[in-house]
């Protein structure tokens, strides 16, 4: 008999009652974090709302509710920080290439209104 790696005897798992499904996450943190510093077309304050709710029907005991509320709350607070980061960053890019724009034509427009001095005039000679 081999006794180099012996094993452990482990009883068997028991089988019981499944699991119960997690309870579902109300996002309270980020519709807060949304309704204070990413606000866009009120998206913030409408998931906070329905965060709340999920919390109460959590807290109630209505889980099928709090799903439904909590994914409601998750879809407004993704599209309060879509809104927030996305649209700031766009502007910024469209002043950008405005701006650069604007140079280039001003550098062309330099060369149309000034006047230019040619080295042989016909007066001169």
């Amino acid at each position: 008999m081999d006794t180099s790696n012996p094993r452990e005897e482990r009883p068997p798992p028991k089988r019981g009652s499944p699991p119960a499904a997690p309870a579902p996450r109300d996002h309270l943190v980020w519709a807060i974090f949304n309704t204070l510093y990413m606000n866009f077309c009120c998206l913030g304050f409408v998931a906070l709302a329905f965060a709340v709710k999920a919390r109460d029907r959590k807290v109630s005991g209505d889980v099928e509710a709090a799903r439904h509320f909590s994914s409601k709350a998750r879809c407004y607070n993704a599209l309060a920080t879509a809104g927030g980061v996305v649209l700031p960053l766009l502007l910024g890019a469209l002043v950008v290439t405005g701006v650069i724009h604007l140079s280039k034509l001003a550098q062309e427009s330099v060369g149309f209104f000034t006047y230019q001095f040619s080295g042989s005039d016909d007066e001169d000679q």
